[in-house]
């Protein structure tokens, strides 16, 4: 049987909308819909304006908690607009 905890965990995940998508996804997603350019724009990071590459920016966000967050925003905002 679980605990109440587990099941808590269980529900939040369920109604978290990134829940079983991966960076990399997002990030591909991102640059495809934006290109780099203007996603630098969006988000002053100097992954997306210098030398911009997933690879790059994977590294950076997996490190960088807050250019994260917005990233993953900046998705979910694309995402609600389809």
């Amino acid at each position: 049987m679980e605990s109440n905890e587990n099941n808590t965990t269980n529900r939040e995940q369920v109604n978290n909308p990134l829940h079983g998508v991966k960076l990399c996804d997002i990030l591909e997603f991102l640059v495809a819909y934006y290109g780099w350019e203007e996603l630098g724009s969006m988000i002053k990071i100097n992954c997306f304006t210098s030398d911009p590459s997933i690879k790059s920016s994977l590294k950076f966000l997996r490190k960088t908690p807050w250019a994260r967050e917005k990233v993953e925003g900046l998705y979910l905002k694309c995402v609600r607009k389809h």
